[in-house]
Parts: C-alpha cells; structure tokens; sequence
C-alpha cells in the first residue's frame, strides 16, 4: 500500500512560494491500477514524483508497505528505488543504445551477471512482442513501440510498483489503447501496483 499522510510540496519561483500540493491523504491499494486525472499544472507529475522521492515533500509522510520513504537515508531510498519502475511521456531512452541495451540499463547498473540479464531481456521482448525489433534505435522505432520498450525497461528488475507519468499522451488513439491493454495485462498476470497520471 501506498499512503500520503499531510503531504505538501510548494516550490520557488521567481521569489515566490508556489504550492503544488495542499495537505493530501491518499491510500494506494496494493495491486491495483489507480488513476490520477487532472487539468495541466495541476500537480500530478509532482505527486507521481514523489512516491519514489524524485521531488522530496515540503511536509508529511510518504509510507509504501509500512516503510517511511521519507526517514530513509540515500542508500536505503536507492535500495527501495529498485522496487518501484517508472514509464514517461517522452520514453526517456537512450538514442545511442538498441532496444536490448535499452532494457537491460536498469540490470546492467544493478550489476547483474550476462546470464541473468539476457534471460530477463528475452522474457520482456517476448512480453512486449518486440524480439524482433532488438537491434533496433530508438529512431526506427514508432512511437508505440518506444513506449512499449520503456515499460519493458521499467519492468526489467520486477517492480512491485510501476509510475506511468503521461504515458500515453504522446501516442494516437490506437497506440494508447494497446499501451493500456499492456499495462491492464501486466498488473492482472503481474499483480505489480500501476499509478497513473493524465
């Protein structure tokens, strides 16, 4: 479970305090797909943001299963980090890096033995039906199947959390219907928790 207990975030700006977030309570069950929808600036990239401590809050706590996010030290969030996978609106890979290169980031900067990472690397191209595609950049790629390697590249170290910022707001009609389609499967076969923000 996710909670929010009096969570604020306020920012500066030109001398000014902005506040993006006013005392939110908010409980995430574990395992479910909860969305977050709201006008543009209205706050729900900051509050995604700050389930795994990209943005740190003003004030309040951040608990997922009974942990305090917000009492650990860096190595402890960096260790917890491993648990929770993030997917973009603009994909975020690597242009000098193929697809597999793409995916296996996250295992590669874990340390992860050849082995072991190709085996995952093969069991998420087959999730995402793109072994074909492997050896391909991210330019030969069309905009659907970028964010379908960059949901395999969030997926790759078994999340039990999985962020989608604006996922699908760069994809046309058809390609976000697919994407979501991927995200309802993973959380059904997966039971990993999916929170996202439109």
């Amino acid at each position: 479970m996710i909670q929010f207990k009096n969570i604020s975030k306020h920012f500066e700006l030109k001398g000014q305090t902005v506040t993006a977030l006013d005392q939110i309570n908010l409980e995430i069950p574990a395992g479910c797909i909860f969305g977050i929808i709201g006008y543009s600036g209205a706050g729900k990239s900051t509050l995604i943001r700050l389930i795994n401590l990209l943005e740190r809050p003003s004030q309040g706590q951040i608990i997922i299963n009974d942990k305090d996010f917000t009492a650990l030290n860096a190595r402890e969030l960096r260790q917890e980090r491993t648990n929770i996978g993030m997917i973009f609106q603009h994909f975020n890979l690597l242009q000098t890096k193929t697809v597999a290169e793409n995916i296996e980031m996250p295992l590669t900067l874990l340390g992860v033995g050849k082995a072991e990472r190709q085996k995952r690397l093969d069991e998420l191209l087959e999730f995402i039906d793109l072994k074909h595609k492997k050896d391909a950049f991210p330019d030969e790629l069309s905009g659907g199947q970028k964010q379908r390697v960059g949901i395999a590249r969030a997926l790759a170290n078994h999340p039990k959390i999985l962020l989608c910022d604006e996922a699908t707001s760069a994809l046309d009609p058809q390609t976000t219907k697919s994407v979501l389609a991927l995200l309802k499967k993973i959380n059904q076969e997966q039971g990993i928790t999916i929170v996202m923000v439109t």
